[in-house]
């Protein structure tokens, strides 16, 4: 089996993230936390993951310090698994997925989840990409300002 290059040492933000949770599984499990699942019998379940592969991204979540796994509270012999601060600041990331998906993935009246603001309802509004200033920016209006060898 070829084993994946790590990309923890790259210099650009998009790899190192794609290291830690590039693989479709772990979006996945961090989706089914953000719906309010903790159990290992739950995400196997609702994702149809084979155990051994569910134990694995689980063990590289948790070791990234996107999920803490925590003891049952009910005093049971199993572990929950709850989302941290860190693994929190991926909405923005599942939210664009999403919107992409909607936009690009489905016909114009083919049902699909909503993901809605639980206080109104309403669906969430689309996100944007913003200058400092707060100026709305698409793919022309940006660049990516690489490290040369040199400078790192």
């Amino acid at each position: 089996m070829v084993r994946k290059k790590s990309l923890k040492g790259d210099y650009c933000p998009s790899a190192r993230s794609l290291d830690v949770i590039g693989d479709w599984w772990s979006l996945l499990i961090v989706r089914e936390a953000f719906d309010g699942v903790k159990r290992f019998s739950a995400f196997q379940k609702n994702l149809g993951i084979a155990r051994n592969i569910l134990a694995d991204r689980l063990r590289k979540l948790t070791g990234e310090g996107i999920l803490q796994a925590v003891p049952d509270p009910k005093g049971g012999a199993h572990q929950e698994y709850r989302l941290t601060p860190k693994g929190r600041d991926l909405l923005p990331v599942i939210v664009a997925l999403r919107q992409w998906g909607e936009k690009h993935l489905f016909a114009p009246d083919e049902p699909h989840s909503r993901l809605v603001d639980s206080l109104t309802g309403l669906d969430v509004a689309p996100l944007d990409v913003r200058a400092q200033d707060g100026r709305l920016l698409s793919a022309d209006n940006v660049i990516i300002v690489k490290v040369r060898e040199e400078d790192a």
